[in-house]
């Protein structure tokens, strides 16, 4: 049992270290945002589709049209979600972006509350509130001299968003495996976007293939494998804990890479949306100690 759980907590770490990468390497491949989707896609496919053939989810009946649309339903989301997130990277920087996106939980709650009937708790909405102040920050931040700063805010507000409905039509996929979700959600993101890509600006280089064949293998297709093990084998409060390695490991590398720093409110900003997102996905309630009594 504790092997299970530590190997879990090791795939976890390493799939949330490989998605706080991911930003520098589509800031690198200096490509259109629909060309760094599509092939991050196509080249993911591929090699999920590897992984469910050696895993024998290629068996007629094992998803049924309603399972096969909702998930694609979910691969639009998805796609978008990424379009958006990858747009907002050079306007608002990698760190900015990566904070607010992660006030995506929050979305989800109320996504919940308003398509499935799911009442918020107080602590929830306490959390809710935490972040809004944190999102406040950010906005008043000062931005870098000629970066479109609040465009890359909305857009990585719109690409939780998005991300949110992902993840809602995926609780409606219960007993479909992750892997064939994943492989059906990327099938859809390439036939949508193969029309937009602009395959006149390749990279004309071994480098610019590598840095667009390092997104789709790694940042897909490894990342979901080491994701979906975690998940098979962690409680649900160790893999939340965990996801938080993502962002940290996001604004780590902006600052090595292209030297960004925040400023003190924009700091505050990212630390309390953070924060937020740690306690709703834990649920913790701080304030609970304040209406203890003393034994």
């Amino acid at each position: 049992m504790m092997e299970t759980r530590s190997r879990g907590a090791i795939e976890m770490s390493g799939a949330m270290l490989i998605s706080g990468t991911i930003g520098l390497f589509v800031v690198l491949t200096h490509q259109p945002v629909f060309n760094v989707v599509f092939w991050r896609c196509a080249i993911g496919a591929l090699t999920l589709a590897a992984i469910c053939g050696a895993m024998g989810l290629f068996r007629r009946g094992i998803v049924n049209r309603r399972q096969f649309g909702l998930a694609a339903l979910g691969g639009i989301a998805i796609v978008v979600n990424w379009i958006l997130l990858f747009a907002a990277y050079p306007r608002a920087s990698i760190s900015i972006a990566t904070a607010v996106y992660n006030v995506q939980p929050f979305m989800l709650v109320a996504m919940g509350a308003i398509l499935l009937k799911e009442r918020p708790t107080l602590s929830a909405l306490g959390w809710l509130g935490l972040a809004f102040l944190g999102m406040l920050a950010v906005v008043q931040g000062k931005p870098q001299a000629g970066s479109d700063y609040l465009t890359g805010i909305a857009l990585a507000l719109a690409a939780a968003f998005c991300y949110a409905v992902a993840a809602i039509v995926t609780k409606r996929l219960q007993g479909l495996s992750p892997h064939l979700i994943a492989l059906i959600q990327l099938g859809v993101c390439v036939l949508m976007l193969a029309p937009l890509a602009d395959f006149a600006s390749l990279p004309t280089d071994a480098h610019g293939w590598v840095l667009l064949s390092t997104i789709g293998v790694v940042h897909t297709g490894l990342m979901y494998i080491l994701l979906y093990g975690a998940i098979q084998k962690l409680p649900t409060s160790l893999t939340g804990a965990l996801s938080f390695i993502y962002p940290v490991v996001a604004i780590l590398v902006d600052f090595v890479a292209f030297g960004t720093r925040l400023d003190p409110l924009q700091l505050a900003g990212t630390g309390l949306i953070l924060l937020a997102a740690a306690g709703s996905t834990l649920g913790w309630a701080p304030w609970a100690v304040l209406r203890r009594r003393p034994s």
